[in-house]
């Protein structure tokens, strides 16, 4: 499908969660010159919460806001939605955090680019930030990748990186990295519609295909596979820094779960959502979990220091200022357990 040199190009976004909204805010305030959002494609309204309230996602908000075309649907493949987009004279098409596939005959003659919260070909899946923390990494990034047949397997055409802060959770790195992605997204948007401007008749596909652009070792994928309760779980008995990592990379949700032992009373729920690793000696197994006096945690290998922990009904807070506001006079005596839930 050859397009006609114009004045102005035409994007679809495509997008869902909050991570695209920095990006697609500066698309919108004219960041990518002479290109202009036809539309944007979201997911339905959804009932969510205590009281199931209907909720739009995110991207549907903003887009009501700036008062934007706006089509929501389910399936981005099914006719009704082919043709809406196909109706929109689009020459690219933007996806960040939209969840859905999107088909051969949705590219057919567009550019299409996908900004993932990963340095592809690491992390593929749906949770790159939190398994990406969980696993320890220390330098992470976002990358702008074509659309392939396998999911998040395209070729890489920008990327950005970053360091981990020392106890930065999944949800803060989330946040950053969003903001961090719009940067090359607009950079590869403006050579998109460079190479379309000096192309009379080329497609965005066309354009697409002729700008810079690297294969993804397949020898080094990783996967990022969603998160469930079932992942709200660490193993004290690994060295501090492992433990701080899965605390971290599992927060703010599902969380860590957790229960302290305290003389005297019953187990008590606990929540662990930001920990920072203090290093120091291996630790016998009759020590690990032990909660010092400083409120820091044994580990196999090292201490942690539990900066957020939260009990049922409570506000999150450094563990040793919950210790001394209710548990004082246990102090020393007290042992934290984490393990996976079916061995709870």
């Amino acid at each position: 499908m050859s397009r006609n040199v114009q004045d102005s190009f035409r994007a679809v976004i495509l997008g869902g969660g909050s991570f695209g909204l920095p990006t697609f805010r500066r698309i919108r305030s004219g960041e990518v010159p002479d290109l202009e959002i036809a539309l944007v494609v979201s997911a339905p309204d959804r009932p969510s919460g205590r009281g199931l309230r209907t909720t739009a996602t995110p991207v549907s908000q903003w887009a009501r806001e700036e008062g934007l075309p706006l089509w929501c649907t389910a399936d981005v493949n099914a006719a009704d939605s082919r043709e809406r987009i196909a109706a929109a004279h689009a020459h690219v098409l933007v996806i960040v955090s939209f969840g859905q596939r999107i088909g051969e005959p949705l590219l057919e003659g567009l550019a299409a680019f996908n900004l993932h919260g990963s340095l592809l070909p690491a992390w593929r899946g749906a949770a790159p930030v939190q398994r990406a923390l969980m696993s320890g990494e220390r330098e992470v990034g976002v990358s702008v990748i074509g659309i392939a047949p396998r999911m998040d397997a395209g070729p890489v055409f920008a990327t950005a990186s970053t360091r981990v802060g020392d106890a930065e959770n999944a949800g803060e790195l989330h946040d950053r990295l969003a903001e961090l992605g719009a940067e090359p997204m607009v950079r590869t948007l403006r050579a998109l519609v460079e190479r379309l401007r000096g192309s009379p008749g080329l497609s965005g596909a066309g354009a697409m295909s002729a700008l810079p652009m690297a294969a993804q070792d397949e020898s080094l994928v990783t996967r990022a596979r969603k998160l469930s309760r079932a992942d709200a779980f660490v193993d004290l008995s690994l060295p501090a820094d492992a433990v701080r990592a899965r605390i971290n990379g599992l927060a703010p949700w599902p969380g860590c779960d957790g229960a302290m032992t305290i003389p005297g009373s019953a187990d008590v729920p606990l929540k662990l959502l930001r920990a920072r690793a203090t290093g120091g000696p291996a630790h016998t197994e009759a020590d690990i979990g032990r909660v010092s006096d400083r409120g820091t945690v044994m580990c196999g290998s090292g201490e942690i220091e539990l900066l957020e922990a939260q009990v049922p009904g409570g506000k999150a807070m450094h563990l040793a200022d919950l210790l001394r506001g209710r548990w004082r006079s246990a102090s020393g005596q007290i042992r934290l357990r984490s393990a996976p839930p079916e061995s709870t």
